[in-house]
């Protein structure tokens, strides 16, 4: 199974409440927080939610 290295490029400041939660699930609190997590279904729409947040690429 594939793994999305996920790192938080934009500030979590004045975001939404839902989005400050689904970056905090993935283990992402301040800028330049990287965490590798597995490709499954609930990681890609954790990823679809905060996209606009983060920066993921594949391993």
């Amino acid at each position: 199974m594939a793994n999305l290295r996920i790192k938080l490029v934009k500030s979590l400041n004045g975001r939404l409440e839902k989005h400050i939660a689904t970056a905090s699930s993935l283990g992402l609190r301040k800028i330049g927080d990287e965490t590798v997590q597995p490709k499954n279904k609930q990681t890609e729409g954790k990823i679809a939610q905060i996209g606009y947040l983060i920066q993921v690429t594949e391993e």
